[in-house]
């Protein structure tokens, strides 16, 4: 879907690299330019003390990739960047502003040696105000600053963190989106423009709902527990065999016969305490204990018999070791061969969408660091002497 596009990333960790990734994948030529000590997700499981012998974290990220290794603190590394530059579509970096000027890799210095150049600016906090040259990690800015974590936790619980590289790959999405949005603009104006976005602003977006809440009316309910819910209906219920089931009726009050009826409580509905909305909401605590003892006596696959029949959306409650299995995760293309270099594939995520009857999978295994230095600056037509002095700077 993307051939023809060349992206250059100068970018470390998961949120950038992620979003060159899902590119990638969809066919956009990625050149990943790392310094000479490489991306630290690389050393993903040393940094917690693992020892294996593969990094899915890494992999899913950079597959598909050419590696490339340049040391910028030097005059012939930042000159091999802005030859690099001069033949990109899209440049996506996560260096915080400040560097890239002192570098002078700041958008007016790339857009002075490109000006079709698409130059994305990923950070933690955005390119103004006080905050601009924070680091940003997703735990930090997208989870706490942007209240993402404050309002998943129950009312009462401390603090947890978020998984591992999911507020970044919220913000890949919107990264993937903002750059194309500004190829499709450079088709009509024919120059390129400053693409801008942030963990935190990804956050905010992600809570959007929730915010526009907050912002409009001051104040927002907090999440709570299963028993406290304001909507007893939108929940989570045990079945017999020891599995959980997620129940989300649709707006209004038009599923309630359909789940008392499921539950094999039909007679709920013309109970006074279940009549409406706000009369369930008041007798909540006790609808959740009704609809406990009745799916409770349920096997997971008589609920599901019974939901079904009843067109009411639920889902299985599931852990990624099961996800891993599920039938319709596999059909829907959840999951795609990733090539290993060897010869294998191995399984891993696949990119957020797919285009039926077009390839959008892995097109290779992720590069090792300095890969693919020698062969893309001889491709840009540099010599024998000058790529070696390049690739003996860079190890230096």
């Amino acid at each position: 879907m993307l051939e023809g596009l060349r992206v250059v990333e100068l970018a470390t960790y998961i949120a950038a690299p992620g979003a060159a990734g899902i590119m990638a994948d969809w066919g956009a030529e990625v050149i990943k330019v790392e310094s000479p000590e490489g991306d630290p997700m690389r050393r993903f499981f040393d940094t917690i003390g693992s020892d294996q012998d593969a990094n899915p974290v890494f992999e899913l990220d950079n597959r598909g990739k050419k590696a490339v290794m340049l040391d910028i603190r030097s005059d012939l590394g930042r000159e091999a960047l802005k030859a690099l530059v001069a033949t990109a579509d899209i440049f996506l970096t996560n260096v915080r502003p400040a560097a890239l000027a002192r570098a002078g890799l700041d958008y007016e210095a790339l857009k002075a040696v490109n000006p079709r150049l698409i130059y994305c600016s990923l950070t933690g906090y955005g390119l103004t105000g006080p905050d601009r040259d924070k680091p940003g990690m997703d735990v930090a800015a997208f989870w706490s600053r942007a209240g993402v974590g404050s309002i998943t936790a129950p009312k009462g619980t401390e603090p947890f963190p978020i998984r591992t590289g999911m507020g970044d790959h919220v913000t890949s999405l919107a990264t993937v989106s903002a750059i194309l949005a500004a190829v499709y603009e450079r088709t009509v104006t024919g120059v390129g423009r400053l693409v801008e976005t942030s963990l935190l602003r990804a956050g905010v977006y992600a809570i959007g709902s929730d915010m526009a809440i907050q912002l409009r009316f001051g104040k927002l309910a907090s999440t709570r527990g299963r028993r406290e819910t304001v909507q007893p209906l939108a929940n989570f219920y045990k079945t017999l065999d020891g599995r959980w089931i997620c129940l989300l009726p649709r707006q209004g009050s038009v599923d309630w016969p359909r789940i008392a009826a499921a539950a094999g409580r039909p007679e709920l509905v013309d109970d006074p305490r279940f009549v409406s909305a706000k009369s369930r909401r008041e007798h909540g605590q006790a609808l959740v204990d009704i609809l406990d003892a009745a799916f409770g006596a349920m096997t997971y696959d008589e609920a599901a018999e019974a939901l079904d029949a009843g067109d009411i959306t639920w889902a299985p409650y599931q852990t990624p070791r099961e996800l891993a299995t599920d039938a319709q995760a596999q059909a829907a293309g959840c999951f795609v061969e990733t090539p290993d270099g060897a010869g294998g594939t191995f399984k891993a995520p696949a990119a957020p969408a797919r285009f039926p009857g077009a390839h959008d999978g892995p097109r290779g295994p992720a590069p090792k660091l300095g890969a693919d230095t020698a062969s893309v600056f001889k491709a840009l037509g540099w010599d024998e002497a000058k790529v070696a002095a390049l690739t003996k700077v860079s190890a230096a």
